[in-house]
């Protein structure tokens, strides 16, 4: 089996896929705790500290990159430190230890300021009036970045820097633009998450198949097929055959 060293997975994101690739794959945490789940394989480590990541990345041969803060109001002292530095530590760590993809969890807010823009403003809102959802113009990953955010900021760093790393020593970086993934399996928190979700077994989806898939770089947006989605998923479609199976739609009251 592939062993596989997954960043931050005692969060939301990585219990779900330790759940779901623990079957298949060799998984090992790096966090700052335990996982509640006993059953995680979990090295105490900080991804501030490069010789921590040096350190549980050796005889990897992908790392799935999930630590961060993840609040879209951190402060750039906490981004920096967080989210841009511990990013260059897991390439540089990769590189030196011969890790041959890593897989990031960018963010959506990379490119959050399109939702200025109109129809996203709107779609958004959920003001859909006069908008039809089979003729949006979706964001897609060729668009330059927007980021919304310190945090965004960062998460437009990471795939940069991934671009970097891929060109110039051949680590293969797979980008997740991720949208909303909430505890509760649902969009029904927020108008704006019927566009943005992304459930816990499309996550699991999209992931696995950056697992299985020899790319190069690439920025995949991590939605499900939500009627209102106004990111573009056809790339991750013809590149690793992700076809997500939830719409936000089924929740609607």
């Amino acid at each position: 089996m592939e062993k596989i060293l997954i960043t931050g997975g005692s969060g939301l994101i990585g219990s779900i896929l330790n759940n779901h690739l623990k079957e298949n794959y060799n998984l090992t945490n790096l966090d700052i705790k335990e996982s509640s789940d006993p059953s995680q394989k979990t090295i105490i480590g900080n991804i501030n500290k490069f010789k921590d990541v040096q350190t549980a990345s050796k005889d990897m041969d992908i790392i799935i990159h999930l630590g961060a803060v993840i609040s879209v109001n951190s402060s750039w002292e906490d981004v920096l430190k967080n989210n841009i530095e511990s990013t260059r530590n897991i390439y540089e760590s990769a590189k030196l230890n011969g890790v041959k993809k890593v897989i990031f969890a960018s963010s959506n807010h990379a490119v959050g300021l399109f939702e200025n823009d109109s129809p996203y403003k709107e779609i958004v809102s959920g003001k859909y009036n006069n908008i039809d959802p089979d003729n949006i113009k979706r964001i897609d990953a060729n668009i330059p970045p927007r980021p919304d955010s310190y945090y965004g900021v960062s998460k437009s760093f990471g795939e940069s820097i991934g671009r970097y790393y891929f060109e110039t020593f051949g680590i293969q970086s797979i980008n997740l633009r991720i949208g909303t993934v909430q505890k509760t399996d649902s969009p029904k928190s927020s108008i704006r998450h019927y566009s943005t979700w992304l459930s816990h077994r499309d996550i699991s989806q999209l992931v696995e198949k950056s697992i299985i898939h020899g790319v190069g770089f690439e920025i995949f947006y991590g939605v499900s097929n939500n009627k209102w989605r106004i990111w573009d998923i056809n790339n991750a479609y013809k590149k690793i055959s992700y076809m997500p199976v939830d719409n936000a739609e089924k929740f609607r009251d």
